[in-house]
């Protein structure tokens, strides 16, 4: 079965001629340690990143419930095109992980480069979306008040994604060069930065006035300047990458290898559009369910977020690690490191649903003031919405690991068509039904989102297996 090979799409599914011997050590037990040294410091780098929207959430839901609503509705906006431009820093890693794996520098400073073009030009198409968002929530249904709290919101928002975005890619280069220590620091860092930003612009402290959504906004652009500013210094200074002469002329065009990662991006993308699609419209409906409705969804949101970022970490261990072992040729390390990489999701996963269902309405708790009069029945319809959580956990973390994996064996298009079915076709028409059109409210709603999530993992995990085998 023909791959492209790793310019274009992906891989054959025999090993490239520069192949080279295995390791000595090819163990289940090693497989484990490498995915978990890989891992830990990009789920921690995962959870600091998430630690600055949850912050948002927090801080802005003790400054009022509709500040707080529209801080979700435009969160979710911002994020379902984020998500769809990483898809170019998540072509990158895979592609620069089998270059260095394969000593082919200059095709590593070439794709990282690339994705750093990229990555700037899809912030510029995606910026009349955000400063424009009034009225397309109007016309999906939003109250008009808080539309337009939440366009106020995007447009400053909106000069933070091209610096998100480069912040991505070179995230990517560093951990698919195995150096995710780094990127765990930065992040950890402008995490702290962002809580003491909305303490300061939220609140109004430190003799600044109080600007609520607008300071939760302008602290978010802030520290997405930072961190690219630091991560930059990092990869242009440090003697051991310096030698990749990443920002060497850096405008001047790279066509062929441009539309290398663009091949490989695209696919990516819109699977990305597809999943963070399905719970964009899952706050749409939430909306029109109510306020309380919505303001809870966005807790919910955001407590499921941190766990995902765990899942989310392992999947990127996986991409580095089945790219690398792509570049190396060793069929045995790609199955066993896949093999380690679900057994470890899988056991977050069900410790996850023990918290879930053991603490809700603490965890739901913490996001709203005692004096809130809305605090009880946002609570109330939280604890039913993190027991919905509890049942996807484990079809949650199979499909984005699977994802992990088939990008490391660039295999994109397949899961792409998979991806936009389970989440578009069944996902969201099921979370209409059962959630407004059969009246079970939220609930309902987050039921669907199980339907579209069990049966993206299931497809996408006998898709990696399935070609696995056969390498």
């Amino acid at each position: 079965m023909a791959l492209v090979r790793p310019g274009g799409l992906g891989y054959s599914d025999r090993m490239s001629p520069r192949a080279v011997s295995p390791p000595a050590d090819n163990t289940l037990r090693s497989h484990g340690r490498a995915v978990l040294v890989l891992g830990l410091p990009l789920i921690g780098s995962h959870l600091a990143q998430v630690a600055l929207q949850v912050t948002d959430t927090l801080m802005l839901g003790w400054f009022s419930v509709e500040a707080l609503a529209a801080a979700v509705l435009g969160a979710m906006l911002f994020f379902t095109l984020f998500v769809m431009g990483a898809g170019i820093a998540w072509a990158v890693m895979p592609m620069v992980a089998h270059a260095n794996a394969a000593g082919e520098t200059a095709e590593l400073r070439r794709i990282t480069r690339m994705g750093l073009w990229q990555s700037v030009l899809f912030s510029g198409a995606v910026m009349p979306v955000m400063w424009w968002s009034g009225p397309l929530l109007v016309a999906a249904g939003q109250e008009p008040q808080i539309a337009a709290l939440t366009q106020e919101y995007l447009r400053i928002m909106g000069w933070g994604m091209a610096p998100a975005l480069l912040v991505m890619v070179l995230k990517s280069y560093l951990a698919a060069l195995e150096r995710a220590q780094m990127v765990l620091w930065v992040t950890v860092v402008a995490a702290l930065l962002n809580i003491l930003l909305n303490w300061v612009l939220i609140f109004g402290n430190l003799g600044v006035p109080a600007l609520g959504l607008r300071g939760a906004a302008i602290g978010s652009v802030i520290v997405q300047l930072f961190s690219i500013g630091l991560l930059v210094a990092y990869a242009g200074l440090l003697p051991e990458l310096r030698a990749h002469a990443l920002f060497l002329r850096l405008w001047r065009p790279d066509w062929p290898g441009f539309w290398r990662l663009f091949r490989l991006a695209w696919p990516i993308s819109l699977t990305n559009l597809a999943e963070s699609g399905l719970f964009a419209a899952s706050a749409i409906l939430m909306g029109w369910l109510g306020t309380h409705e919505l303001a809870a969804h966005g807790i919910a949101i955001e407590i499921t977020s941190i766990v995902f970022m765990v899942h989310l970490g392992l999947s990127n261990a996986a991409t580095v690690r089945a790219g690398s072992a792509m570049g190396r040729g060793d069929g045995t390390a790609l199955r066993r490191g896949a093999l380690m990489a679900v057994a470890l999701s899988v056991c977050f996963a069900l410790l996850t649903m023990v918290v879930y269902l053991g603490f809700p309405a603490q965890m739901t708790g913490l996001f709203l003031t005692p004096e809130d009069p809305a605090r009880d029945q946002v609570i109330a319809i939280g604890v039913g919405l993190l027991a919905v959580a509890a049942v996807f956990q484990l079809a949650d973390g199979a499909q984005v690991v699977a994802l992990g994996l088939l990008r490391g064996m660039q295999d994109t298009r397949v899961p792409m068509i998979m991806a936009a079915i389970s989440y578009w076709l069944i996902g969201i028409p099921a979370s209409w039904l059962l959630g407004i059109r059969l009246g079970y409210g939220g609930m309902g709603v987050w039921a669907g989102l199980v339907v579209g999530l069990v049966l993206a993992g299931s497809l996408l995990m006998l898709r990696f297996w399935s070609r696995a085998r056969r390498v």
